[in-house]
């Protein structure tokens, strides 16, 4: 634990207050406001274990109340939420920013601070210099989806190897296994998540898991594939467009996502299922 000033208090969380983090990031999910980091990203980062989790987050707090959380996800790369009622709070930006310069245990090489004004401008004067861009993506919610043309099939604990076999065939690079998602599945922020395995007939070719935050509130799509076999058929805007219509079932407000800009197809993919690009922004990488 860190005191980075008087009242500022980092702190990591212990496992069996995993979901005390969860819900204070719900709280800061709210439309009209950036694109930041969700519960469900927490829940995703949840298949590498709880004590993985765990260890890979932050939260800066005031007087015990959570005011800002932090998830390394991946090396040196640091995802920012701030809460709205900070996000002009000199002490909280500048204790982040102290933090993540002095810190050994937790050195952010690239933070992504969407949310924060404040933040973003201590950032900057601290000689951090503007890295990779994304686009965050808005679908609204108040009025009904139309319905996906695929058949839509929720995920439970049976049929786990079609969602985890999905997932490695539409990412080269993932390691999914069941027991990450069993692991993910028993985590506090699957209680307001829903995984999604679309068919076109009997063969399974796109999945995509669903965060709510919370009834009135932004949920988020992470992550969307479609198998590599399967790409070109449109099966990953009716895959989204189900993801739409499943967060409205839960509650949520809005449908959220993020890309990196320089993907044109899953910007476009999103957009014909009915997600709004929002203004892209960068990320900030540590200039030495």
């Amino acid at each position: 634990m860190l005191n980075v000033s008087m009242t500022l208090v980092c702190a990591t969380p212990p496992v069996d207050g995993f979901g005390e983090v969860v819900a204070a990031l719900a709280r800061f999910q709210r439309d009209g406001l950036p694109v930041q980091l969700h519960p469900g990203d927490l829940g995703w980062y949840t298949r590498c274990g709880a004590d993985a989790a765990a260890a890979a987050t932050r939260t800066w707090s005031r007087d015990g109340q959570i005011l800002a959380v932090g998830l390394l996800d991946g090396p040196g790369v640091l995802r920012l939420a701030v809460s709205p009622d900070a996000f002009d709070d000199d002490d909280v930006a500048t204790g982040i920013l102290r933090d993540i310069a002095g810190s050994t245990s937790f050195r952010a090489e690239v933070v992504e601070a969407r949310g924060g004004p404040r933040l973003r401008r201590a950032l900057i004067e601290g000689g951090w210099v503007p890295d990779e861009a994304w686009t965050p993506l808005r679908r609204d919610l108040a009025g009904p989806v139309e319905k996906s043309d695929l058949r839509l099939e929720v995920t439970n604990v049976d049929r786990a190897d079609v969602r985890v076999a999905l997932q490695r065939a539409s990412f080269d690079r993932s390691t999914f296994t069941r027991e990450g998602w069993r692991a993910m599945a028993e985590g506090p922020a699957y209680a307001r998540a829903r995984c999604l395995v679309g068919y076109d007939g009997e063969v399974a070719v796109a999945a995509v898991t669903v965060w709510s935050a919370g009834a009135g509130r932004p949920g988020l799509l992470e992550p969307m594939g479609v198998h590599r076999e399967h790409r070109g058929r449109g099966y990953g805007a009716a895959i989204c467009r189900g993801a739409a219509a499943a967060l409205r079932e839960m509650g949520a407000s809005s449908a959220t996502v993020c890309t990196p800009s320089d993907n044109v197809g899953a910007v476009a993919t999103y957009a014909s299922a009915g997600f709004v690009p929002l203004a892209p922004v960068r990320d900030f990488r540590r200039a030495v």
